[in-house]
């Protein structure tokens, strides 16, 4: 069943490789014209939509953050939508993938925080009105969800779509092995699989645009 998940090869090359350079090609990129075809025009229009939605409660120096945070949305989501498709290798399935993108991101926003908002930054590590003898304790259990941030990025992203494959595998590897001996429930788990193979789509998406929107909290934390 987690055979789908392996990273394979071919002639020795990983296929990974392939997996993640393959979003950046079905991207149109802008051209000097006057006027812009159709595509290019959606897409113009959904990144400006993104990043005023995101990086409203943003100060101005945030801001900065607008194409990065754009750059990985429009990524993850590609990635995720691809791996959808039959016969083909999800690499935000991979833990290791995700805490990659994960924990720099995190520590950045950390570091930006300590360097220009450094008191503000402490402050978070102690609530205000805090009682003497809890402030050891307090300070310890905010120190920790600090470095929680990052594992809990990377696992959410990783456990939702592991587990719409797995979903997706064995309903269908269920449909299929009913089919002949009881065609009624063949069809109805059929349609199940539809439904759940919308509902895949959604949190495609919807994964993909909780991790950046995490990151932006962070950093409107920090």
């Amino acid at each position: 069943v987690f055979d789908q998940f392996s990273i394979t090869s071919f002639l020795g090359i990983p296929l990974i490789a392939l997996a993640l350079t393959l979003p950046w090609i079905l991207y149109p990129t802008p051209q000097n014209r006057c006027m812009n075809n159709r595509l290019l025009t959606l897409q113009s229009w959904f990144i400006r939509q993104f990043t005023h939605q995101l990086f409203l409660p943003i100060n101005q120096g945030g801001h900065k953050w607008a194409l990065l945070l754009a750059s990985v949305l429009i990524f993850l989501i590609t990635l995720n939508l691809l791996g959808i498709l039959p016969y083909t290798f999800t690499p935000t399935t991979q833990l290791s993938m995700n805490m990659g993108f994960a924990i720099p991101l995190w520590l950045a926003t950390i570091l930006i925080g300590a360097r220009y908002q450094p008191t503000h930054t402490l402050a978070h590590l102690l609530p205000v009105g805090t009682p003497a003898p809890l402030i050891p304790i307090l300070i310890m259990i905010e120190t920790i969800s600090l470095f929680i941030r990052p594992i809990a990025l990377g696992v959410r992203l990783t456990a939702n779509l592991t587990a719409g494959h797995l979903l997706i595998q064995l309903i269908s590897t269920a449909a299929f092995h009913m089919f002949f001996m009881m065609p009624t429930v063949a069809t109805l788990t059929m349609i199940l699989l539809l439904l759940l193979s919308v509902l895949e789509l959604a949190v495609a998406v919807i994964q993909a645009y909780v991790f950046v929107l995490l990151v932006s909290l962070y950093l409107q934390v920090s």
